[in-house]
């Protein structure tokens, strides 16, 4: 997975920004809340919130793991992206997005314009 295609498509969503935090990690936010994080250096590894229930099965599968930092979370590390496809992906990071809007105080996501 090339890391533009990554931008693209967090950038697509409402109200994101990118920082590079940490001096390597390219980090997309909502409200200053990270929705995503990858490494700016190949091998392009990244790591997105999923929900409680798809946390046990993907971190054990071949190619994820959980998180560093963030599996405490529900975050899981993309180890090999060629075992997402584009469609999941998308649907990855918006799910990502979503579970860190919920948590964001409804007058910051007014203030935002996405609520």
């Amino acid at each position: 997975m090339d890391i533009e295609i990554l931008r693209s498509i967090c950038l697509s969503l409402p109200a994101v920004t990118e920082t590079v935090k940490w001096g390597n990690d390219l980090c997309f936010c909502i409200g200053e809340k990270m929705f995503c994080v990858s490494s700016l250096e190949p091998p392009h590894t990244f790591s997105f919130k999923v929900t409680d229930a798809e946390f046990d099965e993907l971190a054990g599968s071949e190619g994820f793991m959980p998180a560093p930092y963030l599996a405490r979370a529900k975050w899981v590390l993309v180890t090999d992206p060629s075992k997402l496809s584009r469609r999941d992906l998308t649907n990855y990071l918006q799910q990502s997005y979503d579970l860190v809007k919920a948590k964001i105080p409804k007058k910051q996501l007014k203030d935002l314009g996405i609520e």
